[in-house]
């Protein structure tokens, strides 16, 4: 196993705040300087990515869901149905492949299935829970084929991504909640360090062990004396490269390919532990020419910490400019769009889910156009299945 601790942060926490700046520094590392007034620009969605709309075809009753796509593969859409707990399965183009439902609390049954990844090749199923120590795996028609243990006292949650075909990289959850009860009992709180796994996708064996340094900073509010931890943490995203580790309390984004050493991405400045109220970067999107980030502003005196304020950022990696993005979509007039870390990231391109009843109201109010008209036009909001807007990035 390989260990990488503090290296990195050493390096980082060397430069003086002077010399930060939003390009990059001699080290080769960017910086994203929140204290500056960057200008906001517009940019068209359909300038920086490929877009493609796509209807999940409803006209069987069993494939009418709610919930979102869990996962992309070359040929296959897989949805999760919230309301009955079962796994839909549908081609590139939106037609109806096969579903299955394992739900329930017995052996070789999911509860509360929290993320989701298909293998085609393998005709492999892997469902996770949150807070779980075991990924159950299935075949596309619901056939039980094995569970996975996670290395012990371990937890998976959201952070979890299937790294390639052999291997999931997951954020060890059940650390982090030993450091908070151990805050808040006043207690040491050990060797404080952030736990990545890459494990088998096939026997849980671990195959590679990341610590990233950990700030002991706070991320959240007090509130009535109570301390809320802040919700918006995405410390796993998976990335053209690898995937991307972002450790928020120490303000940096790392990337992990096993074929080469850990490396900085980015960093944002002030630390932390230096700004008033606090701000925290929660991780970066990188594909291709470009970088999406978003910052949190936690402020004592707020509700909760999942309402707060957020800024969003997009960075050129050719030309370096920093903007705040207005991402508009030429076929809706009038709708915004953001990019950020907490949407899910399917290799080179995620998925907006577009509201039916909000795009049958635009169609009525003429402020679609193109490929969406044509598509809105032939759906009935009472009966149909949300439309998704797949985007590429060039």
């Amino acid at each position: 196993m390989k260990k990488y601790l503090y290296l990195n942060l050493i390096m980082i926490a060397s430069l003086t705040t002077a010399c930060l700046s939003d390009r990059k520094s001699q080290d080769g590392l960017a910086y994203l300087d929140v204290r500056k007034n960057y200008p906001e620009k517009e940019i068209s969605l359909t300038d920086i990515a490929e877009v493609t709309y796509l209807y999940l075809n409803s006209d069987d009753d069993d494939y009418l869901y709610q919930g979102g796509i869990n996962c992309i593969t070359d040929h296959t859409i897989v949805v999760y149905d919230n309301s009955s707990g079962s796994v839909l399965f549908f081609t590139r183009d939106g037609q109806p492949k096969s579903r299955f439902n394992r739900k329930g609390q017995g052996p070789g049954e999911y509860n509360n299935l929290f993320r989701m990844f298909y293998d085609e090749e393998t005709d492999e199923v892997f469902i996770t829970e949150f807070m779980r120590n075991r990924i159950f795996v299935y075949s596309s028609t619901g056939e039980f084929k094995r569970d996975i243990l996670l290395p012990q006292e371990t937890m998976a949650g959201n952070d979890v991504v299937s790294y390639d075909e052999h291997s999931f990289f997951f954020y060890d959850v059940n650390s982090e909640r030993k450091r908070n009860e151990a805050e808040l009992q006043g207690l040491p709180a050990g060797d404080l360090f952030v736990p990545f796994y890459l494990i088998s996708k096939t026997t849980g064996e671990v195959l590679d062990y990341l610590e990233l340094p950990y700030t002991p900073v706070f991320l959240g509010i007090y509130l009535n004396g109570n301390r809320i931890p802040a919700l918006n943490k995405t410390r796993l995203l998976k990335n053209k490269e690898g995937v991307l580790l972002c450790n928020p309390e120490s303000d940096t984004v790392f990337l992990y390919n096993k074929n080469k050493p850990l490396s900085p991405l980015i960093h944002k400045t002030p630390l932390v532990s230096e700004t008033t109220p606090m701000t925290y970067l929660n991780n970066c999107v990188d594909m291709g020419r470009y970088q999406f980030m978003e910052v949190f502003t936690l402020r004592p005196g707020d509700e909760a910490p999942g309402r707060v304020p957020v800024n969003y950022y997009m960075r050129d990696k050719e030309t370096e400019e920093v903007i705040h993005p207005k991402i508009l979509l030429p076929d809706y007039k009038g709708k915004e769009f953001t990019i950020r870390p907490s949407m899910r990231i399917y290799e080179n391109e995620f998925a907006f889910e577009l509201d039916l009843i909000e795009l049958k109201q635009a169609y009525r109010e003429n402020k679609l156009s193109g490929k969406l008209k044509e598509l809105v036009a032939t759906l009935n909001e009472d009966t149909d299945n949300n439309v998704f807007m797949l985007v590429e990035y060039k």
